[in-house]
């Protein structure tokens, strides 16, 4: 079963923080147990937002219009993790042992089965 863990995004990431030396290391460490455990497909961080392009659909049928970030933080992603697990409670069982992603008190994980 695929899942995939959103990391969402937060006021320090969209700024561009960089996580401190330390949640570097216990993301480096619980990335190697993904691996270790055989259930990581992939995992990465993107660029914040002021980076990103969106294009969007307001009118059926009409030209899709194009906008350029920065956009407001709510519902913004910061990363993700695929992981390839055998149930759901397993796949919450990694989501739960993520390090706080943001290192600040403000991370969060979303946890998504992919069709």
């Amino acid at each position: 079963m695929l899942f995939m863990m959103i990391v969402k995004a937060s006021k320090n990431s969209e700024a561009g923080n960089l996580p401190s030396p330390e949640l570097m290391e216990a993301m480096s460490t619980y990335n190697e147990e993904l691996v270790s455990a055989g259930v990581r497909v992939t995992a990465k961080g993107l660029h914040p937002s002021s980076n990103g392009i969106r294009v969007s659909y307001p009118d059926p049928g009409a030209e899709p219009v194009v906008t350029e970030g920065p956009f407001e933080v709510d519902g913004l992603v910061a990363g993700f993790f695929l992981i390839d697990v055998k149930s759901r409670e397993e796949a919450i069982e990694w989501d739960m042992r993520v390090p706080d992603p943001q290192g600040y008190g403000e991370g969060e994980v979303e946890l998504r089965q992919v069709f």
